[in-house]
């Protein structure tokens, strides 16, 4: 039996490097066009300073659910609604990384051939989690494009829209030596690290050849692959907001593509590094089953997948055990520290 090689996300398909090379380029062009931007851009979400006496930011964010989508094509039924939740939770996690409340939301589905069930539960999906979130579905784009789409396959975008007073956004700038890293759990992939993951499971997209596999059991779980991977992105308005009304968050990250390598710096200011220690939270069964499978190391682990980790907080020591009493599961993961030399990593502790 030949010796197995550790498999890479650039190997699937995705170099996450080459993207952040491009917007690297880009971004004086988009800085030209901000205007009356309130913030950073790179954050999770654009900013909008409005008119008037208020001081109101409006905070907007665009994404897509990426390849889970083939998951749900295979899966079928509520994998198909489960789609739509997880835009919507994604989405406002997004604003939610800048201390916003969601407002509205917009959606985009396309597909080659429409199907009326199938429409009926992505857009369901979204509605129920709009309601969830406490905010309106105004509308969206339903388009058929025949030749564009293969039979059954369909592609989702959300755009949402929400807002926070200017003394109110939190952007990671008051971020300090000291401070305390808290890691929120995820309920599995959310929405990122899947094209990796049907590299290692051998998904083709056939259904013939993929639902055997799905409906294997996954070790050391009482869910099958395919019940663990198409697990929900989950929503953390409900836990992170109240913690936000009291002022006792510094920074917020979201953990999706890039994973804590490359989320928790775009709230961490020039001068400081986070310093985590991975054996300090407990990892789901998937992400052991994928490390185990694909052998990968700790740089590309902690790069393509959140590894259980969905949600960072960065506060205070002294706010630290409060924070840590008010979110089931939550744990401290790291900490702090001064940035000696700019080419020091932002992020620290997670290498091999």
């Amino acid at each position: 039996m030949s010796p197995r090689t550790p498999i890479t996300y650039k190997d699937a398909g995705v170099d996450i490097a080459a993207k952040s090379q491009a917007i690297l380029r880009l971004k004086d062009r988009v800085a030209d066009t901000l205007g009356n931007s309130a913030g950073p851009f790179g954050h999770f979400g654009g900013t909008w300073r409005m008119q008037g006496p208020a001081n109101q930011i409006l905070v907007a964010s665009a994404d897509g659910v990426g390849t889970k989508l083939r998951l749900a094509f295979v899966m079928g039924g509520d994998a198909h609604a489960g789609m739509g939740r997880d835009i919507v939770n994604h989405c406002v996690n997004d604003i939610l990384a800048l201390g916003a409340t969601p407002l509205f939301f917009l959606d985009y589905f396309a597909t080659g051939r429409l199907d009326g069930d199938v429409v009926e539960h992505v857009v369901g999906g979204i509605a129920d989690a709009c309601k969830a979130n406490g905010m309106a579905l105004l509308g969206g784009e339903t388009a058929e494009m025949p030749d564009m789409y293969a039979d059954g396959e369909y592609d989702l975008a959300g755009f949402i829209v929400g807002s926070v007073t200017e003394d109110r956004i939190v952007d990671g700038s008051k971020i300090e030596p000291g401070d305390v890293v808290i890691g929120i759990p995820s309920d599995g992939l959310h929405t990122n690290g899947f094209s990796l993951a049907r590299k290692v499971y051998d998904l083709t997209g056939d259904a013939e050849h993929d639902l055997p596999i799905l409906s294997t059991p996954l070790a050391n779980s009482e869910d099958t692959i395919g019940e663990a991977l198409v697990r929900g992105h989950r929503s953390y308005l409900p836990v992170v907001m109240p913690l936000l009304d009291r002022g006792l968050v510094r920074g917020m990250a979201h953990i999706t593509g890039g994973g804590l390598t490359d989320n928790l710096p775009r709230t961490l200011p020039n001068n400081v590094v986070a310093v985590l220690d991975p054996t300090s939270w407990a990892t789901l069964p998937i992400f052991d089953d994928l490390v185990e499978r694909a052998l990968l190391s700790n740089a590309e682990r902690y790069h393509a997948l959140n590894m259980g980790i969905g949600f960072v907080l960065v506060v205070q020591s002294a706010d630290a055990d409060t924070v840590l009493s008010e979110i089931d599961g939550a744990v401290v993961i790291g900490s702090i520290a001064t940035r000696i030399s700019v080419d020091e990593p932002a992020v620290q502790g997670l290498a091999d």
